[in-house]
């Protein structure tokens, strides 16, 4: 289908039209498709919060997450109109936003999500303290399709480091998959990003504890000379169990996606629900506390990459002028 979204009457399901009364009175749903990724990551936690606290905000929205492979597959999903919005990664968003590697994609951004600093956890008790400890080491960076292999590469990269050969890298089926073969010594380390990703909350939450691994000052110098679209950023102190000091690394921030002829009238309703709940929304989720118009506005690579839904609701509230 072109379009994932209906118009529906009354209770329906997804993609199937029906018609229902309530006291002589038709209700009017949009149903919208949100793709996210493999279980157990952070865009499924996010997506399903996301999903959950817009719906109760707003009756007549009905959005509907959807497991995929991430990113990667997200891209293409959203180009093919398969999917309304979907979660998408900094990395792979400037990449085609950018056209590298491909033509340009012609989708917007709804909003900001929160911002990824990127780090590799290792067991508390494992020798490995920095990032070339863990050289010729195994290695997991994610999930198949997943940002988080594109963001470790960008980083690797400007230490000189190359991902697939300098250390054995493992790509996972199920982001889900990583904290136990940390726990169980399959692997050295996870690489991950963020605030209150599930994957270092597990790792830290574990019987061994978890010791986090990320660029140092001058290592986040060294890499932003090469690849100066990764931002400095910081995971604050309490993130993690145990985590008692704040901890500087080099990250992007994620995005919701929409297809590129999404609506202006369901773009607008969608900013201005979610931005009506930002309270509630960072009250059920932590990471959920950067998703903000202010930080929309500043994260995007250009304010014209902003779905004009979207940017004439920021203007209607002051934020873009």
């Amino acid at each position: 289908m072109t379009f994932a979204f209906r118009i529906l009457l009354g209770a329906a399901l997804l993609l199937s039209p029906a018609a229902a009364q309530t006291g002589g009175n038709a209700i009017s749903t949009t149903m919208i498709s949100l793709g996210t990724a493999t279980p157990g990551g952070g865009f499924p936690l996010y997506g399903n919060t996301f999903a959950e606290v817009m719906n109760a905000a707003d009756s007549s929205l009905t959005i509907a997450p959807r497991n995929t492979k991430g990113s990667n597959e997200n891209i293409p999903l959203l180009e093919k109109g398969e999917l309304d919005l979907a979660l998408v990664a900094g990395e792979p968003a400037y990449e085609a936003f950018a056209g590298i590697a491909r033509a340009p994609v012609r989708l917007k951004i709804l909003t900001a999500i929160y911002s990824n600093p990127g780090m590799f956890v290792v067991r508390a008790d494992s020798p490995y303290k920095t990032i070339h400890d863990l050289v010729g080491q195994p290695v997991a960076f994610g999930a198949k399709g997943s940002g988080l292999p594109i963001l470790s590469r960008y980083l690797l990269d400007g230490l000189g480091l190359k991902q697939d050969e300098d250390f054995k890298a493992i790509y996972l089926d199920r982001a889900g998959d990583g904290p136990a073969m940390v726990e169980d010594g399959r692997v050295a380390a996870l690489w991950g990003a963020g605030i209150g990703w599930p994957g270092f909350a597990a790792v830290a939450s574990s019987t061994a504890g978890a010791r986090f691994i990320a660029p140092d000052a001058e290592q986040i110098t060294r890499i932003r000379a090469k690849h100066a679209f990764l931002k400095p950023l910081t995971v604050p102190a309490g993130s993690y169990p145990k985590q008692s000091e704040p901890i500087a690394s080099l990250g992007s921030w994620s995005f919701v996606l929409t297809r590129e002829d999404l609506p202006d009238d369901v773009a607008y309703r969608l900013a201005r629900t979610l931005h009506g709940v930002e309270a509630t929304f960072c009250k059920k989720l932590a990471q959920a506390c950067e998703t903000t118009a202010m930080n929309t506005v500043a994260a995007a690579p250009s304010v014209g990459l902003i779905h004009p839904g979207v940017m004439k609701y920021y203007r209607e509230i002051g934020v873009v002028k």
